[in-house]
């Protein structure tokens, strides 16, 4: 009797050790090999030419009869990683792999819609498409006039797409940023992402990334705007501005030097553009460049508007001065501390009254008026479309105060 219990609960013990073996040894039955991946690294959109959609390829519908759709036919170009040719540490020079083997393949497909063009292009690709390395978007001026509701709608779908992604607009085509070959780095989107992320740290770009773009989208009191980058020359491009919009549509886009000036109202402390200014009374110009900005909002209301007051202070450095003859004595320092005062809010109200004409207020004005006078908003605006419509009216007071801290090791 005894042997028996003794045998039931060996075979009770091993059947759970079975069990268990059962679920350890179970990771790999759905395994998917990097090398049966398609992994995107980067994507253009572009808006399609009518000729290149003319014939069907019956592959998301068939014939002629096209259902209709409210955004525009788009051509997509993307860069997938060759397996084997990412490098992954140092070599010599840029702008390739070694012997010449590129390591992004770049292809392209049109569309009706992203996620047909998509189809058409998994069509052509023998493995999955992979969006857990994408890195960048970038969207040209024309699909972003047009907006970019369909393709916010597609790309917050996508559970493989993350929220760090950088989304840009391009002026004139997107699918050239694909296509460009850097000399300061083998994989080419990786260029892009480095300019954006370097120009973050150097205080000449504000972190903007899909999810800030996304969450600005959704909030009433803020509209969304996204970096602007231009093709200078072949394998070259730069920081150009912001492209601003209202609700999902560009309305238009700052110049490089008012990214300073945005980032100094939104209180983003990194300072990183350098302004040539004059010397009061004489010839000379210096460099001086902000390193640190503060600033502070208020919100006040007169005669049932909003009125908001901004106070910026800006820190920096004398880089460098025109003339070697004019001293940087304590009295000059002063004038140019004063000019800078007094010629500083020009740029500030510029920028404000640029989006204002656009009612778009990328600033967050709106919110700071639904936070700081909740009753009003309730009362008065409650909807982005209201408010969007009220900035356009309001007033904007800036000051600005301009400091110098150091004007290098050279006392002359």
């Amino acid at each position: 009797m005894d042997e028996d219990v003794v045998t039931i609960g060996n075979r009770a013990n091993l059947m759970a050790a079975l069990t268990c073996m059962m679920a350890i040894l179970t990771g790999c039955w759905d395994r998917l090999e990097i090398e049966e991946r398609a992994m995107i690294l980067g994507v253009a959109i572009d808006k399609a030419q009518a000729s290149e959609i003319e014939k069907p390829r019956n592959i998301t519908f068939i014939g002629k009869n096209v259902p209709e759709t409210d955004a525009p036919a788009l051509r997509i170009t993307i860069q997938l990683a060759v397996p084997g040719r990412i490098p992954l540490g140092p070599s010599e020079g840029g702008g390739g792999a070694k012997g010449g083997e590129k390591p992004v393949w770049v292809v392209s497909a049109v569309g009706h819609t992203i996620d047909d063009a998509f189809n058409v292009l998994q069509q052509e690709i023998a493995h999955r498409l992979f969006w857990g390395h994408l890195r960048v978007i970038v969207i040209s001026d024309e699909v972003a006039k047009l907006g970019l509701m369909n393709i916010n709608e597609y790309l917050r779908r996508n559970p493989e797409v993350r929220r760090t992604n950088w989304i840009a607009v391009s002026e004139g085509e997107a699918g050239e940023f694909m296509r460009v070959v850097p000399q300061l780095e083998r994989v080419p989107i990786l260029y892009l992402l480095g300019t954006m992320n370097d120009a973050v740290q150097m205080g000449k770009l504000p972190n903007v990334f899909a999810g800030t773009y996304w969450s600005a989208t959704s909030s009433k009191g803020t509209d969304p705007y996204l970096p602007y980058v231009r093709m200078v020359r072949s394998g070259s491009f730069e920081m150009a501005g912001l492209a601003f919009f209202k609700s999902d549509r560009m309305v238009g886009r700052t110049e490089p030097l008012e990214i300073g000036a945005y980032m100094g109202i939104k209180n983003i402390k990194g300072g990183g553009y350098t302004a040539l200014v004059q010397i009061p009374g004489t010839d000379t110009s210096v460099m001086y460049q902000v390193t640190l900005r503060k600033s502070r909002i208020d919100v006040a209301i007169r005669n049932g508007k909003p009125v908001i007051h901004v106070k910026i202070h800006n820190e920096g450095n004398l880089v460098e001065k025109s003339n070697e003859h004019v001293q940087l004595s304590d009295e000059v320092i002063t004038k140019i501390e004063r000019s800078l005062t007094e010629n500083g809010p020009v740029n500030y109200r510029e920028l404000i009254r640029k989006t204002q004409q656009k009612g778009s207020d990328i600033f967050g004005f709106g919110e700071y008026v639904r936070a700081k006078r909740p009753a009003y908003w309730n009362r008065e605006i409650r909807t982005k479309e209201k408010w969007e419509e009220i900035y356009t009216e309001i007033d904007v007071n800036v000051q600005v105060t301009s400091s110098i801290r150091r004007v290098g090791s050279k006392t002359s």
